[in-house]
């Protein structure tokens, strides 16, 4: 089956990308020393990652509508989301391989496989997605209070379940992106994108420009992009760094 490209959502993601590219540098700038910043506790930085993976999370879900929109069948689904999960796993090996004890084992690519396949199954729920976004924010956000009012809740910490991400602690990972509350955003981004076919679909024809053809290209290639980029970057810190 053959399928159109929209390059405007395609740019959408190339400029995340570039944002990510940009903030990751940064992280590695500190990692190394040549920078003092607190990438955990800054409100710039926190700030920042969270609006990175809400735009990756929040294009995800537009490309979903898309999908469903264009008739893509289950097989190609199928086919697509193997190789998001098989990606989550490279960076789980990866990040242990470096980080034993902090690896990410439910970062961005962990919590975007579980996330696809809810966002595909709930498609065809409308602008109910809006409503049930707004809920999974508002639980996210009475999770601390629930967690002090009722000590039972502290299983919901632990490794097996914190990916839920109904949760009274963060854990000790370097990636962290559980369903509470980011399934909202992807939700949205599927709500916004069909909201968007049904009755706006000439913003996904619109003229990037030079650089939104640019920053497309870059969109289309999106996931091998994601995986190379750090570790890129970090050999070239290690190169440098006897220097």
């Amino acid at each position: 089956m053959l399928t159109q490209r929209f390059h405007a959502l395609d740019a959408l993601r190339g400029l995340a990308i570039v944002w990510m590219t940009v903030y990751h540098l940064c992280f590695d700038l500190n990692q190394w020393a040549y920078i003092t910043q607190d990438f955990f506790g800054d409100a710039f930085w926190t700030w920042q990652r969270s609006a990175i993976v809400s735009l990756f999370l929040f294009t995800a879900g537009i490309g979903q509508a898309i999908a469903v929109e264009q008739g893509q069948s289950w097989r190609r689904f199928w086919r697509r989301w193997m190789l998001v999960a098989g990606a989550a796993l490279l960076v789980s090996a990866g990040s242990y391989a470096m980080y034993p004890e902090s690896f990410i084992y439910f970062g961005v690519l962990h919590g975007m496989a579980v996330m696809l396949l809810i966002v595909r199954l709930s498609a065809g729920w409308g602008a109910w997605l809006w409503l049930l976004g707004a809920l999974l924010m508002a639980i996210h956000l009475l999770a601390a209070s629930a967690h002090a009012y009722w000590p039972g809740l502290e299983f919901l910490n632990g490794r097996y379940f914190n990916w839920l991400g109904f949760i009274s602690r963060k854990p000790i990972t370097q990636d962290y992106v559980p369903l509470l509350p980011w399934l909202a955003v992807m939700w949205w981004g599927m709500a916004a994108g069909r909201w968007a076919l049904s009755r706006r679909a000439h913003w996904f024809e619109m003229n990037t420009g030079a650089v939104g053809r640019a920053l497309a290209g870059l969109g289309r290639w999106s996931l091998p992009y994601y995986l190379l980029h750090q570790p890129f970057l970090m050999g070239l810190f290690y190169c440098l760094d006897p220097f």
